[in-house]
């Protein structure tokens, strides 16, 4: 497909690189509820393990490391995520100026049936009162 063809959010994912691509599935993934119930699983059989294990709690209560995968992973989510909002700013920016080409294309095809319109009623309008004078005459 050439690139004339195709739209602006094909021409658009098209130009994005591997990171790009990888910020906003990871983006995408992290704002799902499958991600908030996987991690929600995670954290209570975490806890709940570290409550009735008998020997070697390797994080016992107040669950520091834990607190230190949470800190690490909100340390890489942050940016990965403002990464991905600035594309879809990106994108916004992208369809709106291929919304207004589009309707400024509309508007001049509109202003040109107009025009047309206005010259098919000056016709019909020179012929009327052509016809009207020949009665007149006759």
């Amino acid at each position: 497909m050439s690139n004339n063809k195709k739209n602006w959010y094909q021409r658009h994912i098209d130009s994005m690189n591997f990171g790009q691509r990888l910020a906003d599935s990871v983006a995408a993934g992290m704002g799902s509820w499958r991600f908030i119930i996987i991690q929600t699983i995670i954290v209570a059989l975490w806890m709940a393990l570290n409550v009735v294990a008998f020997v070697g709690h390797w994080d016992p209560y107040p669950y520091i490391l834990l607190n230190l995968l949470f800190s690490t992973q909100a340390a890489y989510a942050a940016p990965i995520i403002m990464m991905a909002q600035n594309r879809q700013n990106e994108r916004d920016r992208a369809q709106a100026n291929e919304d207004f080409r589009t309707n400024v294309e509309a508007k001049k095809e509109i202003e040109e049936l107009q025009l047309r319109l206005n010259a098919i009623e000056v016709d019909k309008l020179d012929k009327i009162l052509a016809l009207l004078e020949k009665m007149d005459k006759e």
